[in-house]
């Protein structure tokens, strides 16, 4: 189940994160503080979980969105913005069990920035430079960008 709105609550065991412990120790925490993971937009991370809580919950799940797999020892975070925010833990009394700061991050891998002026483009040359849409870049590069997306995707659809 996707945190597209503020929160996740569920009925049973519901896991938390807790990046660390889980990573280095191969268990559960009872109190991290403040772990930090770093994820690239547009990219997805899995997160393993350890179980004691029954609420999660997103500071802004436009930089950041979560989705609980269903094994349900493990997440999936997926870089939605650039930016910060926060995930929280809750253990069935409300009480706070794990924090995490999570940071989006652009990948600094092939990629060019064209700034002109106040202007922003964004090419992926993996092969060769191809616009790509991102969020600080300018409106009308986006627009342009975003509707040769949009018609290849149409055009590769099996409907034609």
């Amino acid at each position: 189940m996707s945190l597209s709105s503020l929160f996740l609550s569920r009925q049973g065991p519901v896991l938390v994160f807790c990046w660390t412990a889980m990573a280095v120790f191969g268990a559960p925490c009872a109190h991290a503080e403040n772990e930090r993971i770093e994820v690239v937009l547009d990219q997805a991370k899995i997160v393993r979980l350890p179980p004691n809580a029954q609420t999660l919950i997103i500071g802004n799940p436009v930089v950041a969105d979560i989705t609980v797999l269903k094994s349900r020892n493990s997440m999936v975070l997926t870089g939605k913005g650039f930016g910060v925010t926060n995930l929280i833990a809750l253990d069935a009394q409300g009480n706070p069990v794990a924090e995490s700061t999570i940071e989006v991050k652009q990948a600094k891998d092939k990629v060019l920035v064209v700034q002109r002026g106040f202007k922003r483009e964004t090419y992926s040359c993996v092969s060769e430079c191809m616009p790509v849409v991102m969020p600080a870049d300018d409106q009308s590069f986006n627009t342009i960008t975003a509707a040769g997306i949009t018609l290849r995707n149409g055009l590769s659809s099996p409907q034609h």
